[in-house]
């Protein structure tokens, strides 16, 4: 299971550096002059033969390095064109990026973390808007654009939603009494019915032989991130993209000292249905773990669970463990917004790769030429499956060429419906670790029924604004 709270925290850190990067200069970061970079890359290529005869990737993440080699070596031997792979120490990539970018041999395809990493670094990325590369996007939506232009191509990501028990979900629906006129799970498409549905089976939680719908909302402390990042996220991605002066929705909530929380009412329809429907009484949720819950829903006491993708590992690791592979499905975080029946899952990354737009037009189009095998070719494909890991979201990849577990394949089904888009993660802009704490602080507050919800909005708007103070 991936550490997400780790992979929150260095988003923000990452967000941080690049937005320090930008500033004092129109929001575009001046490249170092040449210099060599405090920790020495490792390169493990000879020098450049050429024009376009050699590409130069600058890679971000050292564990994967050995990897990209064994790529780079079979791409040459196939198509006669040198990858120069050059390796970052961890933690250095923005030092090495500043001084390699502005070497004469510098680096054809580069990384970076998103709308921030573009803003940095926009005037030298190249427009890819007609490249292979980006029409295999399967969601089109999560590219960083800027206007018209293509500027970022995701190639990695993770997502998350309402995990749910098919088997459990059919056995309600195959009910001769139940309550709602739809037959199968895959018809729910807003809060609306899903508020239907759940409420109607909690009325016959006793015929589903299940403890509550939703396992418990953990808020202990230090375990409410699914509440106060993940759930929150979806009423401030919509916030901050009501906001036009912005691309990106992550932009605008950087930008934001202050939040209005405009679509309060929303977040506290889906948290209050979690509440009350659910395995455990509201009052009891402050001594319930993340742990607690995956194990409610693997044993089959809850017929859903708000988590992502890398919650499989943990539902199968549960000793009893009666969710079945097939079984397991994925639905958006549906909270009442108008046109919510067009939203997918929450989806989100920080990586992206980008093209030198410096570097001459051969090698510019010998690098996209090399990414457009990585992720379409049988043999760039399986690298990319079986060696790097990655969870792709191309749509050159066939169902037997996708990541095993169940979650990951739904992410990506759901990533590919048509008119279908993704939910932003827009949490990478909250301000601070402290303001989340405040929010779940609050909601644990809430659920106890010692603050209203007027109250929680309040402390949520207001933490907001002291925390982006500091």
């Amino acid at each position: 299971m991936k550490n997400i709270k780790k992979l929150l925290g260095l988003m923000l850190v990452v967000s941080m550096v690049f937005v320090a990067a930008a500033c004092g200069n129109g929001n575009t970061a001046e490249p170092a002059k040449p210099t060599e970079p405090t920790t020495e890359p490792t390169e493990k290529t000879e020098p450049a033969k050429g024009d376009g005869g050699e590409i130069y990737f600058l890679n971000f993440k050292p564990e994967i390095a050995e990897v990209y080699d064994k790529i780079a070596k079979d791409y040459e031997a196939e198509s006669g064109v040198k990858v120069k792979v050059v390796t970052a120490a961890a933690g250095t990539y923005e030092t090495t990026l500043k001084s390699e970018i502005a070497k004469s041999d510098a680096p054809t395809i580069f990384q970076i973390n998103g709308p921030v990493g573009y803003n940095a670094w926009k005037d030298y990325i190249l427009d890819v808007k007609d490249s292979k590369l980006y029409s295999y996007l399967t969601d089109k939506s999560l590219a960083v654009t800027d206007g018209e232009g293509v500027y970022g191509i995701p190639y990695v990501v993770e997502g998350y939603g309402i995990i749910y028990n098919d088997a459990i979900m059919k056995k309600y629906f195959a009910l001769a009494d139940k309550a709602v006129t739809i037959s199968s799970t895959e018809e729910i498409n807003n809060f609306a019915t899903l508020k239907a549905v759940t409420e109607d089976m909690t009325a016959k939680k006793d015929q589903l032989g299940i403890k509550g719908v939703f396992a418990s909302t953990s808020l202990a402390a230090g375990e409410h991130w699914r509440w106060q990042s993940h759930l929150a996220n979806v009423p401030f991605f919509y916030e901050f993209k009501d906001n036009t002066a912005f691309e990106n929705p992550i932009l605008a909530g950087l930008a934001s000292d202050e939040i209005s929380f405009k679509y309060a009412d929303n977040f506290k329809n889906i948290f209050d249905l979690y509440i009350n429907n659910s395995v455990s009484k509201p009052t009891m949720l402050g001594s319930k773990t993340v742990s607690d819950s995956m194990a409610e829903f693997a044993l089959g006491q809850a017929a859903m669970v708000q988590n992502g993708n890398w919650a499989w590992s943990q539902i199968n690791e549960v000793e009893g463990n009666v969710v079945k592979a097939d079984d397991i499905k994925y639905l958006p975080i549906y909270t009442g917004m108008a046109g919510e029946e067009k939203q997918g899952l929450a989806v989100g990354t920080e990586n992206y790769f980008s093209i030198n737009s410096k570097v001459s037009a051969d090698k510019q189009q010998a690098s996209i030429a090399f990414l457009e095998w990585l992720f379409s070719s049988d043999k760039g494909k399986a690298y990319v499956t079986n060696d790097l890991g990655f969870m792709a979201p191309f749509n050159t990849f066939k169902e037997d060429e996708k990541p095993a577990d169940p979650l990951a394949k739904e992410v990506l089904n759901w990533m590919s419906k048509d008119g279908v888009s993704s939910v932003v993660w827009t949490f990478a802009a909250f301000p601070s670790e402290e303001f989340k704490n405040y929010f779940g602080d609050a909601l644990l507050e809430y659920a106890q029924g010692s603050k209203t919800f007027d109250e929680v909005t309040t402390i949520v708007k207001d933490s907001w604004k002291s925390e982006k103070a500091k």
